[in-house]
């Protein structure tokens, strides 16, 4: 079953609208995500009035019926001055380079008004960015040298008197509508808009579906001042009609099976199965495939699970009840998610073994476990800031006290980046804890069991019979006693937070993210405090966990669980998690910031049913560095956000500084097997009542 559908995306999901389309010289993007007016399509009242197209180019303006012809005579040309056809565009025109956008194509354009105000259609396949264009055909012989891009970037998205007038235009298939776009930080006025808007409607031949999409709210508020003949279409009329959203492009094998988000609290999914759900679930263990029925975030949970993992994840409108696939429910079938479309099919479960037999994950190799460390250590103490590789020395830290303490030791000496106080309990006594109360050998004779190894319903009840045992096992005095005191010297009468850090989490190739439990506990009372240490400890033994280091032929007797302790926030203004790069941008042209975040504790990651997230890309190198939002928060009241002006450049700044830090750590080197990296980032804003609420950024781990 090959299914081609709807190549749009709904302003709630769209971050980008085209990496290789609406502009910026990092130009790789085009924005489609903006909290547009409720007219959907049309000029502003307030510019009905306004003044006429300009006479020359209202009479050039083609008839919607007038006969247009192909006019590209060469294989591949640098540009054409006149789109004639489909052909045209699709010979001129380049693919998306992110798959979340299915099935929109777009050109460049290119406005120079030194030169009559020449209009280029140019070779976005051949020329990935404006400059690169402009430098080879529109520089010297008769015109103006075209300056290097750090200068061509400052002048021509802001200058007034620029040279150029730089643009896309975007074909969203379904709707079939072709869409002007400028970059989102942008600051062209209504009037070179509305030129070249006019322009470009004179040499084409979809001038009667030409319309002007804004790509920021800064773009947004320009629109408002368009004349009334150029035709505004918001974000949400473009995207209406969405049907298929690819999250993470791969193909699988697996049976097909149906079960409801609520259901998946009490059912177990295999590893082997490709699993069709009626929502978005908060959390999901490891899978072959996932099929949504309700649209996700590029940084949901599941699809983040499904990057680290390799597996294909998709959204289809309707999945749960659709036909085709209901027809495969408990067969086994080939899933392949691709940008455009997606196909499924019923195979032989002998061609699925064989599928996975080949190309089951590679081992992930953890680095093991220093049991010889056994202080209860400052977290800025966790790393040798002085080795000549951090990447080791943050490996060698790992062992001890697991890779968040790690990282966060890192963190916590990043000058600029506020981080809570905190020490780290390394993980020789997690391994002393189960010594001591004779549950590691429980667990090796568990690991043995032919009915542990083969059926999953005695493999969850022997995993929580397990984690029930360490809770109940007491603690070593000694380091009870040690703890006490480290408490009540350094953190008196504060109630703390006991995170999880295992060695076998930030490694690369495999986060671990989600995995374990944190909990909480009074600082001043220790048996809470025991509790507390306890439940983390057990949460290795978690089915999700077992089963997520299983896939990945992990040993489990090798994970060792360390804690990361800092003050509690119980009662945050805004948490939050944020990539210190553009992960919509593949490319690398257009860096930005993206930002979920969201009022008090609500989770980012795992929110509640029915609740939306804010979400934006922050363009914090750009000079005027302009927000735009990818969702809104369904907290806050319409028109609001969560973060105000001034704590998203403060979170920008401590973004740049954390990028800035880490870019020698985990740049790709030669070797490492991935292009594109950012740093994923953990924080929020916290006050006493009363007070401005202050930003601490609480983990910062490579993200790839």
């Amino acid at each position: 079953m090959n299914h081609r559908l709807s190549p749009l995306f709904p302003t709630a999901l769209l971050a980008v609208a085209l990496l290789a389309g609406c502009d910026g010289e990092s130009d790789a993007v085009v924005d489609a995500t903006v909290e547009a007016p409720d007219t959907a399509v049309g000029g502003s009242d307030a510019a009905a009035d306004a003044e006429a197209p300009d006479a020359e180019l209202a009479d050039a303006a083609p008839d919607a019926a007038a006969a247009f012809e192909c006019v590209a005579a060469e294989a591949e040309p640098a540009s054409l001055d006149r789109i004639g056809c489909l052909a045209d565009f699709e010979l001129l025109a380049s693919p998306p380079l992110d798959a979340t956008i299915p099935g929109a194509r777009a050109l460049k354009t290119v406005i120079d008004r030194v030169d009559g105000s020449a209009l280029y259609f140019q070779n976005t396949n051949l020329y990935a960015i404006h400059h690169a264009f402009a430098s080879a055909h529109l520089s010297g012989r008769g015109l103006p040298i075209v300056p290097l891009l750090a200068e061509f970037n400052a002048t021509e998205y802001s200058s007034p008197t620029r040279r150029f007038v730089l643009g896309t235009v975007t074909w969203y298939q379904d709707a079939d509508l072709f869409a002007y776009e400028i970059a989102p930080y942008d600051q062209a006025d209504a009037e070179m808009i509305a030129d070249a808007y006019r322009r470009i409607a004179a040499n084409a031949y979809f001038a009667d579906r030409l319309v002007f999409h804004p790509s920021s709210a800064a773009v947004e508020a320009v629109a408002a001042e368009l004349p009334a003949d150029i035709r505004v279409v918001t974000t949400d009329a473009l995207y209406a009609e969405v049907d298929y959203q690819p999250l993470n492009p791969a193909v699988g094998y697996g049976r097909l099976r149906f079960v409801t988000a609520e259901e998946l609290e009490d059912t177990y999914l295999g590893f082997r199965e490709i699993v069709v759900l009626d929502a978005v679930p908060n959390d999901i263990s490891v899978v072959s495939g996932i099929i949504t029925e309700a649209f996700q975030t590029p940084l949901s949970h599941i699809n983040v699970l499904s990057k680290n993992r390799g597996t294909p994840n998709m959204a289809l409108r309707g999945a749960f009840d659709d036909p085709a696939l209901t027809a495969l429910d408990g067969q086994w079938v080939r899933l392949e998610v691709g940008p455009l479309d997606y196909v499924i099919e019923a195979v032989d479960q002998a061609v699925a073994d064989a599928w996975w037999d080949e190309r089951k994950p590679a081992e992930v190799q953890i680095p093991g476990a220093a049991l010889d460390v056994v202080d209860l250590r400052d977290i800025e103490d966790t790393v040798d800031h002085d080795a000549e590789d951090l990447r080791v020395a943050i490996k060698a830290a790992t062992r001890a006290f697991g890779g968040k303490a790690a990282h966060y030791g890192v963190l916590s000496r990043i000058e600029g980046v506020p981080s809570p106080k905190a020490f780290a309990i390394p993980v020789a006594y997690y391994f002393d804890h189960l010594a001591r109360s004779g549950l590691d050998d429980a667990i090796e004779a568990m690991l043995a069991d032919a009915s542990f190894n083969d059926d999953p319903a005695v493999r969850d009840a022997w995993l929580e019979d397990l984690r029930d045992a360490i809770e109940r096992a007491p603690l070593d005095p000694e380091f009870a006693a040690a703890l006490h005191q480290k408490l009540a010297t350094d953190y008196p009468d504060i109630r703390m937070r006991y995170r999880s850090s295992t060695n076998a989490e930030d490694l690369d190739g495999f986060t671990g993210a989600g995995l374990y439990t944190s909990k909480s506990a009074d600082g001043d009372d220790m048996a809470d405090t025991a509790d507390a240490i306890r439940e983390v400890w057990a949460s290795v033994w978690s089915l999700r966990a077992f089963e997520e280091r299983s896939y990945r032929s992990i040993d489990h007797r090798a994970v060792g669980m360390a804690l990361l302790v800092h003050r509690s926030f119980p009662d945050e203004e805004a948490n939050g998690v944020a990539l210190t790069d553009n992960p919509f941008d593949p490319s690398g042209l257009e860096p930005a910031f993206f930002v979920n975040v969201q009022l008090g504790e609500t989770s980012v990651v795992l929110p509640p049913a029915g609740v939306t997230t804010e979400s934006f890309l922050y363009y914090f190198d750009r000079p005027d560095q302009p927000v735009t939002f990818i969702s809104r928060s369904s907290l806050v009241a319409e028109g609001e956000t969560v973060l105000t002006a001034a704590q998203t450049r403060e979170l920008g700044q401590a973004l740049a500084r954390i990028r800035e830090f880490f870019t020698p750590v985990y740049a790709p080197r030669a070797g490492d097997g991935y292009d594109w990296w950012a740093m994923d980032v953990e924080f929020k804003f916290d006050g006493e009542p009363g007070e401005t609420p202050a930003l601490f950024v609480k983990q910062a781990r490579p993200y790839r």
